[in-house]
């Protein structure tokens, strides 16, 4: 037994056996335990010789892996067992053909972490000793081995040690390191496999591809340096350092129209956007220039800087006209991403390309470095990549990764992942790191990416490691923070001048570089157009006509009553429900009283107004677009717009949408239970409204406060899309409020934030109270040709209170009123004799009706404003005629005084008041939080605010 520690030794030392691994020797030794010839001969000597290694006292199963199979073996032995060998040649070649595929495995997983990435040469190589062939137990003496490798690397199917090493180092640790065995899909490993290792990562450009590469390069240099001679000191948010992103762009949109795809929608932040204006979309530079100058057009209430500034074009392929659009976007990082994906979702339904499969729209995302891995709406955003509602066939995603963010330089303070883009890794995204020195390995990389998108439609990354020669925003000194890295940026020569000195000696010209350097900027000062080629005058089939909806006003009235008949008609057809669908019992009843409500047999509920509102639309060819957190059912429980089976599990086809089966011939209703995300889900809704006017686009909150989320997208685009950018939008929101003792965060949708974004007409906020009120309200929206966005402060109480029903009448006759004055009849006759009249908004109506009641007030009426804002002052003024003697006015709210519409209103009402009239305020004091949270309290302040607006006016008075 004397040789017994040297085999232990050797056991331990074959990492083979370990971890994966681990199953298949096990079953090996099995076979081996019944029947030793079941074997390779290889694993068969192995086996035989691991009888010197007995089981020992006091071994640890943790130190030594297969100490079963060890034991096993050793029992077998003292039976009687096989005769002793020692492990032969063949068993130890066997042990290297397993580290070879050890070996490559580690070149693919973590190879891109010695890839040659940085142009400024600054990272220091990481240890990783997965990657050194001595982890495996290689020797020099192994360099010149043959393996077989037809099966386990793409390339030569016999190769020694020296050149399988040679080929993994070129293929996975050159200028191009890729990250793709995140993935579970064994198809897209094997896939990028082949892609990278039959090429060893190495593009094969002809001459002509070259210099088109130095073309676009030399565009890329020659107008941000025109641009800084020219304008000295303006921010321009300049590409210097990341030039090669342009040659990205160019090599993706040509293959992409090669592959089919007619449209591009694309969304940048401000680093390089200019350069795109001009040398990819083809905008003029005189009008940049123009910008510049101040000398734009100023035909927009605000307009905004040239960085911000979307645009269109139409470029040649040669797979045809591919239209190109850049998404308009504010300073908000990432914000535009979600809108781009809504953009590209409308243009694919347009084609009635549902599932996203036709490929002819492409949706191309370009992020900051820091920005990527710093916002939280892209992981949102990527949320929503896979899911049914939202999917747009993959992404293909740039990082211009400047390695520096804003200020700071250190990745410690950057981010907490290796790489900037590990956040995709929640999709199973591959990702392509690329050195932007190396122009050619970066176009490789787009055709890459742009292949994989199409075959596999899921989102990819090409990540352009560069740098950023000047400032931020061409005004700061980086070198003050990080005065080590601008000291070789400032000695780097420029990727254009590598790249023309690198084809001079190929003999592909000596002057070329400088002969293109100056045509370029020839072109420039002359005005000429320096990209080709861009198409004019380009008929599209899908494009959309928004010029019926330019210069409308919102007072235009629009007939959105429909004929009793044809109620009844919807009615019926959307409460009957197939026999292959058993509803749960309280859904069965529920549709059972909308037959009713449509045979007239009792009032019409929120619920079936909102229904019949959709289904008269899409029956009209209106497409309804619903999503939210609980959209399909109602987070109260009064849609139920998807119906469940009850005997089948949604996945097996067991839902069933009445809306989708109104007409023979119906536009579709589309409803969506969205993933639980604000931010992202409402970009999304905005981008696809603004992409397809046709349509109604609602998104629902769960909670009306829960906009607090998506802050951002009502700020920079809903609220201010038209006046910055001209960008006309009908999106619609839907946020339930109302206060009823639910607390602080489940009570406000926060009408006052609204009420103060709301200017130069840009939006419309409505807090209807009935179901006739929400039925014409939709209707409006898309039967009249304005289309600006719509807010609706939603109901929770009065989705089921008996007053807020409404007769059939008032869906047959009438439409929605902006203003719905008193409505007692006892009231009115006494007109002449009221002293105080009492307006408000919202559910807090019925409780001053109540109130007034029970005190026989007869001699107060009460006013109810639906739409405050634009504010209806001719028919408030109205109203207040109808009661000449009153000298006192009201506004009554649920919100506290701080809140809610108070303090927007107030302007309003006064502009309409008679001579002599007082204003004043009942409703909770001011407060810090929207609500209370304990019920006992609520109740309390609700009693006071509706007893303070029938009591004498204190506190602050308006005196017309």
């Amino acid at each position: 037994m004397s040789d017994s520690p040297s085999v232990y030794q050797a056991f331990l030392s074959n990492t083979y056996l370990f971890g994966g691994n681990a199953p298949y020797v096990e079953e090996l030794y099995e076979k081996y335990l019944v029947n030793p010839a079941s074997v390779p001969e290889n694993w068969r000597d192995y086996f035989d010789a691991l009888q010197h290694v007995p089981a020992v006292d006091g071994t640890n199963a943790r130190d030594i892996p297969h100490l079963p199979v060890i034991n096993a073996f050793a029992e077998r032995a003292k039976q009687g067992g096989t005769k002793v060998v020692v492990a032969s040649a063949d068993a130890e070649m066997g042990r290297k053909r397993t580290a070879v595929q050890q070996l490559i495995a580690a070149y693919r997983n973590v190879g891109q972490r010695w890839a040659d990435l940085d142009p400024l040469k600054r990272a220091e190589r990481p240890d990783i000793p997965e990657l050194e062939p001595s982890f495996y137990g290689f020797t020099d003496a192994d360099f010149e081995t043959v393996f077989d490798t037809s099966n386990t690397f793409f390339g030569k199917d016999k190769m020694s040690l020296r050149e399988l090493l040679n080929a993994l180092h070129e293929t996975y640790c050159g200028t191009l390191g890729a990250e793709f065995m995140h993935t579970t899909n064994q198809a897209q490993k094997r896939w990028w496999q082949q892609k990278l290792e039959s090429i060893r990562s190495k593009p094969q450009f002809d001459a002509e591809k070259k210099k088109h590469i130095l073309q676009r390069l030399t565009a890329a240099e020659g107008l941000e340096r025109y641009l800084h001679t020219k304008y000295v000191g303006q921010k321009r948010f300049s590409l210097e350092g990341g030039e090669s992103f342009i040659p990205a762009m160019d090599e993706l949109i040509q293959q992409a129209g090669i592959k089919g795809v007619q449209e591009i929608v694309i969304g940048m932040a401000h680093r390089g956007r200019l350069n795109v204006l001009v040398n990819v979309l083809g905008k003029m530079p005189a009008d940049l220039f123009a910008e510049f100058e101040h000398k734009a057009p100023e035909d927009l209430p605000a307009g905004d800087v040239k960085y911000h500034q979307g645009f269109s074009s139409d470029v040649a392929t040669p797979g045809g006209p591919v239209h190109l659009s850049l998404a308009f976007n504010p300073s908000h990082l990432e914000i535009v991403n979600p809108v781009v994906e809504g953009s590209a979702r409308a243009r694919m339904d347009r084609r009635g390309d549902i599932k996203a499969s036709q490929m002819e729209v492409l949706p191309v995302l370009v992020h900051g470095d820091a920005a990527f891995g710093g916002q939280g709406v892209n992981q949102e955003t990527l949320a929503l990549a896979q899911t049914r509602g939202y999917t747009t066939g993959g992404t293909v995603h740039i990082v211009i990764n400047n390695q520096i963010g804003f200020t700071t330089s250190d990745p410690r303070d950057m981010r907490s992942t290796v790489y900037c883009t590990d956040i995709v890794k929640m999709v199973e995204a591959p990702v392509l790191h690329v050195n932007g020195d190396d122009p050619e390995a970066v176009v490789l990389a787009s055709q890459l990416a742009l292949e994989f998108r199409m075959e596999f439609h899921q989102d990819v990354v090409v990540d352009i490691t560069c740098f950023r020669r000047l400032g931020h925003n061409e005004q700061d000194t980086p070198s003050i923070t990080q005065p080590l890295m601008y000291k070789r940026i400032a000695a780097h020569p420029g990727t254009r001048k590598l790249y023309a000195d690198k084809l001079a000696a190929q003999g592909l010209g000596d002057t070329l570089g400088d002969e293109l350097a100056r045509a370029y900027r020839s072109a420039l000062e002359e005005g000429k157009h320096p990209v080709a080629p861009v198409i004019a005058n380009v008929q599209r089939k899908y494009a959309v006509d928004w010029s019926r909806f330019l210069g409308q006003k919102w007072t235009d009235a629009c007939d959105t009553t429909i004929p009793l008949s044809e109620w009844k008609r919807l009615a019926e057809r959307l409460t009957t429900l197939p026999d292959s669908i058993t509803p749960h019992p309280l859904v069965k009843k529920v549709y059972d009283d909308r037959a009713a409500m449509g045979r007239g047999e009792i009032p019409v509920d929120w619920g079936m107004g909102e229904h019949m509102a959709f289904a008269s639309l899409v029956a009209s060819g209106y497409p309804v677009r619903l999503s939210g957190e609980d959209s399909g059912r109602g987070t109260f429980s009064h849609r139920h717009a998807v119906i469940h089976d009850q005997n089948r599990e949604r996945w097996d086809a067991g839902t069933y949408v009445p809306l989708n089966h109104v007409a023979d011939n119906q536009a579709p209703f589309v409803v969506i239970d969205s993933i639980l995300s604000e931010e992202a889900v409402l970009a999304f809704e905005y981008g696809y409204a603004s992409n397809d006017p046709n349509s109604l686009v609602i998104w629902e909150a769960q909670f009306g406060d829960f906009a607090n989320g998506a802050q951002v997208v009502i700020d920079q685009f809903i609220a201010s899309g038209e006046v910055k950018w001209g960008r006309l939008n009908g999106v619609t929101l839907m946020l339930p409020h109302g206060y009823e003792g639910q607390g602080p965060e489940h009570s406000s949708a926060r009408v006052e934030r609204f009420m103060q974004l709301a200017a130069d007409t840009n939006m419309q906020l409505v807090q209807p109270t009935t179901a006739s009120q929400i039925f014409h309200v939709l209707r409006r929206q898309m039967l009249r040709d304005l289309r600006k966005p719509l807010i609706l402060f939603t109901p929770k109480s009065l989705l089921r209170r008996k007053e807020a029903t409404s007769p059939l009448s008032e869906f047959t006759k009438g439409g929605f009123q902006t203003i719905i004055g008193e409505q007692d009849e006892g009231v009115l006759k006494k007109a002449a004799k009221v002293k105080r009249v009492i307006a408000c908004s919202g559910k807090v109506y019925y409780d001053l009706v109540q109130k007034r009641a029970e005190k026989g007030a007869d001699d107060v009426a009460i006013v109810r404003v639906e739409q405050l804002y634009p504010f209806p002052h001719r028919a408030f003024a109205a109203e207040l005629k109808k009661y000449p003697a009153a000298t006192d006015l009201v506004w009554c709210q649920d919100e506290p005084q701080n809140q809610g519409a108070w303090f927007f209103v107030q302007h309003y009402i006064h502009e309409n008041m008679l001579d002599g009239q007082r204003l004043g305020y009942a409703g909770r004091a001011a407060s810090a939080s929207p609500a209370v949270g304990y019920a006992h309290l609520h109740q309390e302040q609700q009693k006071a605010l509706v007893e303070a607006a029938f009591a004498k006016l204190k506190g602050f008075v308006l005196t017309k």
